[in-house]
């Protein structure tokens, strides 16, 4: 991709052990360097997994059968909160853009470092407040937050639950959101290397341009929301209680139109990564790159506009139903695109099925049942009837989870080598991907059943005629809890044990494969020049030359 071969000196030291001013703890609590901030948000971030994936499985352990199984109601609802919370405001939404846009945004279009170093570093602190006030929201007056991750009013506003703390934590996430998505903006534009053209940027770079856009546009409609949530529980000002004047339909509105884009938020970084898995593994240059570019910034675009498709059953007018359903299915040919142009890349590609190929296999496979699940709620009729269902919930996860879930894993795996410096054990990475998908699958899809049959999602309780359902999805929780628990021991006993990476062990063609494993200090020891796209692959390249002369 770029010309000559890009190397740092032999005498310089990977980031890692490069010596500054402070040392030890301190050395990365101060650290300006967006790779190390990408691997504290890293660290954190799978811890907050983890406590989150435990209060799934207790749960699931709760609806193993009809009556109190292991906690009380009240507990329950507690726990499907915290799930939530934590997953989405902590896990999902900054997860791909957090760690490996901060670690590979630079690199990949040869800059030294993001635009505002400092301002990143603010970004992870504000990040770790949030989460240490959700954490704290915890432990103060009124027991645990039992809203749903929602915080729906007018009980977000009567409940003497601690909810102002658990508000005002995700008003501070979505503080550091902002600002991390104005400093990728900001270097996407200013520092691309000579030659580095918009239609030469990888396309993980092109997603988390459309994804920061969303970051910045519709994250202050939420931080408003949040403010007036707290406002309303401390002065009784009568903006969303009805019983003061206010309009819950409103903070319906108000909140979807930041949760949907978010959802995109979530899911195009997702998109982007698989856009560099599937070139590299299939060893061909990308099916389409102009349209799968330009879907990212479509999906972007038109997400903005169809947040009304939540609200079919609020009481909305007739003439918003069919407008929002409309702009719902329009919103599917861009990510129809992303999966036509990917399965293109991969007709008569050598592939080579590696741990990272796998994931990402996975992912097409479930993407596309929550897209196509998503259509049935974002058409009137079928909507009326599966809202508020089971089925919610089995197409959030495996649009949510099976999106951006499965690729997170996925990326941990294509860049592990290039972000530790060591490979991990392959073969117990594909057994964990296989775990994984048929533990996945057999937790959320009995879901789709059950909603179509009318259980009711967030319910402590069930009919008798639904156990069966409850106990496949239990019995499938705690397959894929084995699959992640062997992933994570894989993962680490490669960190501890693995053998030396290579600069490049995958063949990959962007340019973070040209930098040693793990990158210097300052990334390149000379800014490169790009004279060619980011996907055409060296053996495909002496062909065409080949064939020019």
């Amino acid at each position: 991709m770029a010309n000559g071969t890009i190397a740092a000196p032999a005498a310089e030291v990977d980031f890692y052990h490069v010596k500054g001013r402070h040392k030890g703890l301190l050395s990365w609590l101060l650290t300006t360097d967006h790779k190390r901030i990408g691997i504290m948000y890293l660290t954190v971030m799978s811890v907050f997994f983890l406590t989150a994936m435990t209060f799934g499985v207790l749960m699931r352990l709760e609806m193993l059968s009809p009556g109190e199984t292991i906690m009380s109601a009240q507990t329950y609802n507690s726990l499907f909160t915290l799930h939530g919370v934590i997953m989405i405001f902590l896990f999902i939404i900054p997860g791909i853009p957090a760690v490996f846009g901060n670690f590979f945004l630079p690199i990949q279009i040869g800059a030294m470092d993001v635009q505002f170093p400092r301002l990143n570093l603010l970004s992870w602190y504000l990040y770790i407040i949030g989460g240490a006030l959700a954490i704290f929201s915890l432990f103060g007056g009124g027991g645990w937050v039992d809203t749903g991750w929602t915080f729906y009013v007018p009980y977000s506003v009567r409940t003497t639950t601690n909810v102002s703390l658990s508000v005002f934590a995700a008003f501070v996430l979505g503080f550091s959101s902002i600002l991390t998505g104005l400093n990728f903006i900001t270097t996407i534009h200013r520092l691309r290397c000579p030659g580095m053209t918009f239609f030469r940027m990888p396309l993980f770079i092109w997603s988390i341009y459309a994804t920061s856009w969303i970051q910045v546009l519709a994250t202050p409609v939420v931080g408003i929301t949040l403010v007036l949530i707290i406002l309303e529980r401390a002065f009784g000002i009568g903006v969303f209680d009805p019983t003061l004047g206010g309009d819950p339909i409103l903070y319906q509105h108000l909140f979807w139109i930041y949760s949907h884009p978010a959802v995109y938020i979530m899911i195009l970084p997702a998109m982007g990564v698989v856009s560099e898995i599937i070139p590299t593994f299939a060893r061909k240059p990308i099916f389409g790159y102009v349209p799968i570019a330009i879907s990212s910034l479509a999906i972007a675009l038109v997400g903005y506009l169809v947040w009304g498709h939540h609200m079919f059953s609020s009481g909305i007018s007739d003439t918003s139903r069919v407008i929002f359903s409309l702009l719902t299915f329009i919103v599917a040919l861009p990510s129809g695109i992303k999966v036509f142009n990917w399965v293109a890349t991969l007709y008569k590609g050598s592939i080579e099925m590696t741990a990272p190929m796998l994931y990402a296999m996975l992912f097409l496979f479930i993407f596309s049942i929550g897209g196509l699940t998503g259509l049935v709620l974002g058409a009137l009729n079928t909507d009326l009837h599966v809202t508020d269902t089971y089925f919610v919930v089995a197409h959030f996860h495996y649009v949510m989870f099976g999106g951006m879930g499965i690729i997170f894993f996925a990326s941990i795996h294509y860049w592990f080598p290039k972000m530790f410096g060591k490979m991990y054990n392959e073969k117990m990475a594909k057994v964990a991907a296989y775990i994984i998908g048929i533990g996945f699958n057999t937790l959320y899809f009995p879901m789709f059943i059950m909603g179509y049959m009318g259980m009711p999602r967030r319910y402590y309780d069930y009919l008798p005629e639904f156990q069966v359902y409850h106990l496949i999805s239990t019995v499938g929780s705690w397959i894929l809890v084995s699959g992640i628990l062997i992933m994570v021991a894989n993962l680490l006993s490669g960190l501890r044990n693995g053998s030396k990476a290579p600069s490049n062990p995958w063949g990959g063609t962007t340019l973070e494969w040209t930098v040693p494993s793990p990158p210097p200090l300052l990334n390149f020891d000379q800014i490169p020049t790009v004279d060619h796209g980011p996907y055409e692959h060296p053996e495909i390249a002496k062909r065409k030359e080949i064939k020019d002369e």
